[in-house]
């Protein structure tokens, strides 16, 4: 089912199966941001029960939506009805959402009384359940990310094991920062490259705020199988100080007196990733801060990074981000 209203010229498709789009007609000639940016819209984290095929088979109506790199997704929605029940089960990702506008009369069925007004926030975790009472106006822009998203960070971060942590689920909390900058995101364009680097950086920043503010420990079972945190954090330092050089596994073995096949396997739990994705991730994570608060030359930058070269740099710089290292820089530096 698409969405037939095309006021903004917007269609749900994005949040679509590919069955639904076969034999569902082209009610609004938009072009499907999903799609474009190689992205399925049938597989998690925009799948058959994400939180935006949900609404769009509630025929709220799509105003914006974006690809932002990294997986990370923006969309803005409204809806006018007198009142309707919306259910999300298991989306299989995250969600931030954030009213813009109205929801005065908008509730969760848990939580009577309590109603949604401008700036509130909720946070739904990708295995949450929440049936809401839908009533009148609501303008809201959501971003959809994905577990992995947030508990990578914790390591970064926090020191913290990710495996131990997920994302609070709250509905409607205050907090004037991150609302700040949902709503800044919401009104940015998204519509060159320059502009979906830009709100991928902010996405990222909001990410952060709410690791800070809405990380709740899990409440399973302590995790095992992992570094010791003490361990974990001594090899994360030692790859921080020596990125700027190849890094071997039997050297990070060692540093964490380990045989390089446990080393391996324990990496692996703890960080969500080998040793040598880890290492190539924080690369990208170094040139993109290099590339955004100095004036260095690509030269340097790489050399910082532990690439070979600017054309070493600028392969990998362009399949992780999506763009040349200079373009990254110039689009930051017009922000």
């Amino acid at each position: 089912m698409i969405v037939t209203n095309c006021i903004f010229a917007v269609d749900a498709s994005p949040f679509l199966t590919t069955a639904d789009r076969a034999g569902a007609p082209s009610a609004c000639a938009a072009p499907d941001a999903a799609l474009a940016a190689g992205a399925r819209v049938d597989e998690p984290p925009f799948g058959m029960h994400s939180i935006g095929r949900t609404l769009a088979e509630a025929n709220a109506t799509l105003e914006r939506f974006a690809w932002l790199g990294d997986r990370l997704a923006a969309a803005v929605w409204r809806r006018d009805i007198v009142e309707a029940e919306t259910a999300y089960d298991n989306p299989g990702h995250h969600t931030l959402s954030c009213y813009l506008d109205g929801g005065h009369r908008t509730e969760r069925q848990k939580l009577p009384g309590r109603y949604g007004a401008p700036q509130r926030l909720c946070a739904l975790p990708s295995d949450h359940e929440s049936r809401w009472w839908v009533r009148g106006h609501m303008h809201f822009v959501h971003l959809y990310f994905l577990p992995e998203h947030f508990t990578r960070r914790a390591i970064r971060e926090l020191d913290r094991e990710p495996r131990e942590l997920t994302l609070a689920d709250r509905t409607y909390f205050e907090d004037a920062r991150l609302a700040a900058l949902c709503q800044s995101l919401a009104v940015a364009p998204w519509d060159d490259p320059d502009d979906r680097l830009r709100a991928n950086e902010a996405a990222h920043e909001i990410l952060s705020l709410l690791l800070r503010g809405q990380a709740v420990r899990r409440d399973e079972a302590p995790v095992t199988g992992g570094l010791a945190p003490a361990t974990r954090r001594r090899v994360r330092e030692y790859i921080d100080a020596h990125l700027s050089r190849s890094l071997t596994l039997g050297e990070l073995a060692e540093v964490a007196c380990l045989s390089e096949f446990h080393f391996s396997r324990m990496f692996r739990a703890s960080f969500g990733m080998p040793p040598h994705a880890w290492i190539a991730e924080q690369r990208i994570e170094r040139a993109r801060a290099l590339l955004r608060s100095t004036t260095l030359a690509l030269d340097r930058v790489a050399a910082e990074c532990g690439y070979a070269n600017t054309s070493h740099l600028g392969h990998r710089f362009r399949a992780a981000v999506g763009a040349s290292p200079l373009g990254f820089r110039r689009a930051m530096k017009a922000a």
